[in-house]
């Protein structure tokens, strides 16, 4: 299989699983557009760890990790089997960069994993795991620990790293559409299309320091590091990325994906 490429997806509210907006047709469309890969793997911002972590479980259950929605949205289920093997080989592969990688049985997946595969891959046939974020981390030791795991690519592994391009919750609208979107999301999503558009990666890693409005569009940047982790997981510096345009919903929370690399040509 030739190399996947990378991605990074904005997972946006838990609601995004049953309010696909603009982003979940897109999202479904790219998914149609992948080779079927041998496993994904999701880096998410609701699971971090002091140390990283990586799912070994065989049937990982689906983790409602949230409070106060509609009893609706805690029946969906994303049955997907796990990848036991591949999750080693992840394993090895963060060991070998010097971090202290341990297996985790009881992990499924969190709402930043399958919410977004949820469109990806709608039928949950393909293998999934979830590699942790490590507490202590930032844009480019995000991008490093990308980097360590960038051979899975290789061998036929999905990396998605799964966030939300802009993440400022104190300023959610719970009325209105896109026609409310906050002009300062809307242009730090720009700045953020222009780098990655160009294969711009030093700016993508110091983007908290870079970009146009950072602090407000992250007041806490846990939520951004899954765009690095894409970006470093692409193999080399440079890679260009492909826009998704997603929109914005809750007229702060841009729904934009990314695709780092090439899509090869399906079967």
């Amino acid at each position: 299989m030739p190399r996947l490429p990378t991605l990074f997806v904005s997972h946006g509210s838990p609601m995004f699983a049953v309010e696909p907006g603009r982003a979940g047709p897109l999202l479904t469309a790219l998914g149609a557009r992948l080779p079927r890969p041998r496993a994904v793997l999701v880096v998410s911002p609701h699971w971090m760890t002091r140390e990283p972590r990586v799912a070994v479980s065989t049937a990982p259950k689906t983790i409602h990790d949230f409070g106060g929605f509609p009893p609706a949205l805690y029946q969906l289920q994303y049955p997907a089997p796990g990848a036991p093997e591949v999750a080693q080989r992840a394993m090895a592969l963060l060991r070998a960069a010097g971090c202290v990688a341990d297996p985790d049985a009881q992990w499924g997946l969190d709402h930043g994993a399958w919410v977004p595969l949820s469109y990806l891959f709608p039928k949950a046939d393909v293998p999934v795991f979830q590699v942790s974020m490590p507490a202590r981390i930032d844009g480019p030791s995000a991008y490093d620990y990308g980097r360590a795991l960038a051979p899975l690519a290789e061998e036929g592994v999905l990396i998605v790293g799964s966030g939300s391009l802009t993440h400022n919750l104190y300023e959610i609208q719970r009325e209105g559409g896109e026609e409310n979107a906050a002009p300062y999301a809307l242009e730090f999503a720009q700045w953020i299309a222009h780098k990655a558009m160009s294969g711009d990666h030093a700016s993508i890693k110091n983007t908290m320091t870079l970009a146009p409005h950072a602090q407000r569009a992250h007041p806490t940047a846990e939520h951004l590091w899954p765009l690095m982790v894409a970006a470093g997981a692409a193999g080399a510096e440079g890679v260009a990325a492909e826009r998704i345009e997603g929109g914005v919903t809750y007229g702060v929370l841009s729904m934009d994906a990314y695709v780092f690399g090439a899509v090869p040509p399906t079967a």
